[in-house]
């Protein structure tokens, strides 16, 4: 799927075409919930999600979202940004109603976490959860080599 956005803009699908390194440098640089990512894990993470769509301008990748599923039930939305200087075109928007609505887990329920962009999600259909607790069991670290 590639489809044509106003201003030379662009949505596309195809994995091949992801830049791994410009998910990385902002992932790892400057997003919140992944600091410090590792280079080889961005690239797991990107192999192992059933979707992603990149946005592009003048055929640069400029944002990013991923989509990692069961297939059958649910469908999460994860690691989705636009690059400061591309933002306040809709195109973040377009972004997540490609990722979410666009795709084959469309008809799905959706999840996501966010710190700071509640009102974004809201208005493309996702709501707080009325879920009372929230539980997560943090990434284990590797031991280290020899030891």
């Amino acid at each position: 799927m590639i489809r044509e956005l106003p201003d030379g803009y662009e949505l596309d699908d195809d994995p091949r075409r992801i830049d791994v390194d410009v998910v990385h440098r902002y992932l790892s640089e400057e997003s919140y919930w992944a600091s410090g990512r590792a280079h080889a894990a961005v690239l797991a993470s990107i192999e192992g999600s059933q979707r992603v769509v990149g946005s592009y301008h003048a055929g640069e990748l400029i944002g990013f979202a991923r989509v990692v599923t069961d297939k059958a039930t649910f469908a999460m939305l994860a690691d989705v940004f636009v690059l400061p200087e591309h933002r306040g075109r809709g195109l973040g928007v377009e972004l997540v109603r490609e990722a979410v609505d666009g795709g084959p887990y469309s008809d799905l329920g959706w999840w996501l976490t966010t710190a700071d962009a509640q009102a974004f999600y809201k208005k493309l259909g996702f709501r707080e959860s009325s879920a009372t607790t929230t539980m997560q069991r943090q990434r284990r670290a590797t031991p280290a080599a020899g030891g």
